[in-house]
């Protein structure tokens, strides 16, 4: 796919559920337009020492989310990058609005179900999932969340597209804000 044009000036975050691919098509995508790459996630287990899911053990899920807000404070004066917050990210007060504009929110959209299924496939330990019944656990999050998911700039369903469709669609938002679906 040729695109003309600049690319945006600002960071392309990728939010959704856990397992809706954030990470994996994030990386493909800083490739694709020449930016550096982060997941959130990464950095914070780089920055304490420990795993996410440690963390999450040993000081709870409000201190990882100050975190969050910290990364991100940092990274709204950093030059452009795509990046890959946790699933809930996007529950901080005001990350959306430290970041855009003029960067660009992708919503990469995968329903409870599918989510659960891409996770069981995974090696990864997601703390908010360590639950009695983790399925209605995700739907649990997926209810709190879809209201802030929605305020993207461009919501692609991920179940729907192709792994390469979904690049392209978030590329294609990158070169002058014009999406492309498919």
């Amino acid at each position: 796919m040729s695109l003309s044009g600049a690319q945006i000036d600002g960071h392309l975050v990728l939010v959704g559920l856990p397992g809706a691919g954030k990470s994996t098509i994030g990386r493909v995508v800083a490739k694709r337009l020449g930016r550096p790459f982060l997941d959130f996630d990464v950095e914070i287990e780089r920055r304490v020492g420990r795993s996410v899911s440690r963390f999450f053990a040993e000081q709870g899920e409000s201190v990882f989310r100050e975190l969050e807000v910290s990364l991100t404070q940092e990274l709204a004066a950093a030059p452009p990058m795509v990046l890959a917050p946790g699933g809930g990210w996007i529950t901080n007060a005001g990350v959306i609005d430290l970041l855009r504009p003029p960067g660009r929110i992708v919503h990469l959209r995968v329903s409870p179900e599918e989510a659960m299924r891409r996770i069981a496939r995974s090696r990864i330990i997601r703390p908010l999932l360590q639950h009695a019944d983790p399925p209605a656990r995700m739907r649990q999050l997926w209810e709190a969340r879809s209201a802030l998911y929605n305020r993207a700039d461009l919501v692609v369903n991920v179940e729907v597209l192709t792994s390469q469709q979904v690049t392209d669609s978030v590329v294609a938002l990158a070169h002058e804000g014009t999406p492309r679906i498919g």
